[in-house]
């Protein structure tokens, strides 16, 4: 009544009207902070139900569809799983099964959970973004058919190589999206990841000769084919190559993290990623494991804000060893969740990219830019570059953290030693923005240089 009282009063030009209601004190709340009482009539004896319930059931697709979409799998012998982004470790069993029946090889994205884990990762690609870019071993590598789980992947290689070969493309999405950024010619299959790739992978099984049951953990493979044995030498020679770069580098990279990830952290730790190059370093370095890691990252429009809160608070639940590689802009975004750690003593370890910037785009076409008219190259630091000068040091010491120093040769045994302890510790590495670019390109030469060996081989064999 009183609420319609005063809705009255307020006559006047139509429009918005904001009233801090003068009913109670705003800040202190009515009530309890006891459970709320159920509706009335809906009570199941002592239990009490929401207000509101929501119900989602999977989406299935009827087997007319399922025995359509593998007899496409079926009749196509130079296919691709790519594995984007996606929060299941049961998809990444199912998907896993499909790469067995079908014998198409997996281009994992470090998020989608198939690169680490006990699931077969026996025809996961983890180097997929240097296999795909433009030379003669991809160009005798064009697939007919590429299946699609999850958002589109990090590596920007591979959607231009999408781009470029443009092959039949099945999306399949459980959230009936249309998550094409690309604008590929697509089929978006609104159904349950996992359900799908497990029926997709059971009629393929059941085809007359084209699986055989002594698969791994039992599963049905389809007998091997050139095409995968041909993927995975690809991937074993790129791997080697970065591999013995690495171990040959005796300087700070901004990719040794997440090569040492696998080996330095316990089993069921949870990996974070901070957006722009530390996602992207993910991605390429980041090895194929029997390992257990959750991989995470902050992806989209949250940008750079909010890195170091997203990771705490999964250290507040996840009941094991969290590790966040992250660079200097984001962190220096979200130190007020460094007050945050201190005053909840949640256990974190935080890689530190320091480079003194925004790394990202001395990768990008800005940073060789020659336009004058808009301020490149003069002012390239001042708009992109963004230097801060910062020391983080004496800024997490003073919050109450430990702090220490890092370099190629201690950066893997301080990992190990940090994961884990109680509190939070910041890992510094300091990198060179620009050196980090010829870093980065030499590694990709080294790779380029065994697949270039290694199509030379494979023209000999098929001829």
């Amino acid at each position: 009544v009183a609420g319609r009282a005063v809705a009255v009063a307020l006559t006047g030009p139509a429009g918005p009207v904001h009233l801090n209601a003068p009913f109670r004190e705003p800040l202190i709340p009515d009530g309890d902070l006891g459970a709320w009482p159920a509706l009335d009539g809906l009570a199941r004896g002592d239990t009490a139900v929401p207000y509101t319930e929501a119900v989602v059931g999977a989406r299935q697709l009827d087997p007319a569809h399922l025995d359509r979409f593998a007899e496409r799998i079926a009749a196509t012998p130079r296919g691709v799983i790519i594995a984007g982004p996606e929060e299941s470790a049961v998809a990444a069993a199912a998907i896993a099964r499909l790469a067995a029946a079908s014998g198409f090889p997996i281009l994992a994205d470090p998020l989608s959970g198939l690169r680490t884990g006990a699931h077969d990762r026996s025809l996961v690609v983890g180097r997929g973004d240097q296999l795909t870019r433009p030379g003669p071993w991809i160009e005798a590598h064009r697939p007919d058919l590429v299946i699609r789980f999850g958002a589109m992947p990090t590596s920007r290689p591979i959607v231009e190589w999408l781009k470029r070969t443009r092959p039949e493309l099945l999306v399949i999405d459980g959230d009936a999206g249309w998550r094409e950024a690309a604008l590929l010619p697509a089929t978006f299959i609104h159904a349950d990841p996992a359900a799908t790739a497990d029926g997709l992978a059971d009629r393929l099984a059941t085809r007359p000769g084209g699986a055989d049951p002594a698969g791994p953990s039992g599963d049905a493979k389809r007998p091997a084919s050139t095409w995968a044995a041909e993927w995975l030498a690809a991937e074993a020679a790129a791997a080697l190559a970065m591999t013995d770069w690495l171990a040959d580098l005796d300087e700070p990279f901004e990719g040794a993290p997440f090569a040492h990830a696998p080996t330095a952290l316990p089993d069921g730790s949870v990996l974070w990623a901070g957006n722009s190059m530390p996602v992207r370093d993910l991605d390429g370095w980041l090895p194929v494991s029997a390992r257990p890691l959750a991989v995470h990252a902050n992806r989209g429009a949250n940008g750079i804000d909010g890195v170091l809160s997203s990771a705490l608070g999964s250290a507040a639940v996840a009941g094991s060893p969290v590790v966040l590689v992250v660079g200097d802009v984001s962190f220096l975004h979200d130190l007020g969740a460094l007050v945050t750690a201190r005053l909840s003593g949640v256990a974190l370890t935080v890689v530190l990219i320091a480079n003194d910037g925004g790394g990202i785009f001395s990768f990008l076409p800005q940073a060789v830019a020659d336009a004058p008219g808009v301020g490149l190259p003069a002012h390239y630091e001042l708009l992109f570059g963004t230097p801060h000068g910062i020391d983080a040091g004496p800024i997490t010491t003073a919050l109450g953290h430990r702090h220490r120093l890092v370099d190629a040769r201690t950066l893997a045994s301080s990992m190990a030693d940090a994961a884990g302890t109680p509190g939070l510790t910041v890992l510094e590495l300091r990198t060179d923005r620009a050196r980090n670019v010829e870093l980065h390109r030499a590694a990709a030469a080294a790779v380029a240089n065994v697949l270039a060996d290694l199509a030379v081989t494979t023209q000999e064999v098929r001829r």
